[in-house]
């Protein structure tokens, strides 16, 4: 896999990897997605619950599994490994399957580095990012802001909330996140080509003391660097 692909697999979940329509939903037998409201009608209160689990949220880990498929159950990528997020606006996804792979924003920047390949990819954080999930997470910003946000009937166990984002200069078309007696379990996330990202996580610890030094990143010797000198 080419750089070019590692970044924009990987951009799919950390720099907001995601979005996904109801109708893939439906379309997707591979997934148990959760069933939608109907009407899906924004609403405060919604917003106000998401928001009461991300402002407790200072530091999280997971150990979390993905998979990408075209809309239609076939999968095209999936790949595990370990995810840290510390406000404000730092995260970092360890890829150990099925190659190993990081994906990591300091506040700053977000790198893009393949081991296998001896590259990287460097490019400052943006606008771009604010309405992503990632950056929800890392306190980049706020539910109410970015998303409008809509209670989902409880599905497989979880209570689910749909965000779609309210600015139209996004990668993505929406996200849902589930919920497990109030911690992260879940999210299915749709993007504007209709490829539909899931996510599973395991094993989180929440306001964990995280190592400054986890989220920053040097280049090791020999590796290309794109992105950075004009590059």
């Amino acid at each position: 896999m080419n750089i070019q692909k590692v970044a924009a697999w990987s951009r799919t979940v950390a720099a907001a990897s995601c979005l996904l329509l109801t109708a893939l939903f439906a379309e997707t037998p591979a997934v148990a997605a959760p069933a939608a409201a109907a009407p899906a009608v924004a609403t405060p209160a919604a917003a106000a619950a998401v928001d009461k689990y991300l402002n407790g949220l200072g530091s999280w880990s997971a150990d979390f599994e993905q998979t990408i498929d075209d809309g239609h159950g076939n999968v095209l990528r999936s790949a595990a490994g370990r995810l840290y997020l510390q406000k404000p606006g730092k995260f970092r996804w360890d890829y150990s399957q099925p190659s190993e792979q990081l994906v990591l924003a300091d506040g700053k920047q977000i790198w893009f580095y393949d081991k296998d390949l001896a590259q990287a990819n460097v490019r400052d954080m943006d606008s771009s990012l604010a309405s992503t999930p990632a950056s929800l997470l890392s306190g980049v910003s706020s539910v109410s802001t970015q998303f409008n946000v809509t209670a989902l009937p409880p599905s497989a166990g979880l209570q689910w909330f749909q965000l779609v984002p309210k600015h139209a200069d996004t990668d993505f078309q929406l996200v849902r996140i589930g919920f497990d007696k109030g911690e992260l379990r879940s999210m299915f996330l749709a993007d504007k080509l209709n490829q539909i990202t899931q996510l599973t996580f395991s094993n989180s610890k929440r306001n964990l003391s995280l190592a400054p030094d986890l989220f920053s990143f040097t280049p090791p010797p020999g590796v290309d660097v794109i992105g950075r000198d004009g590059k």
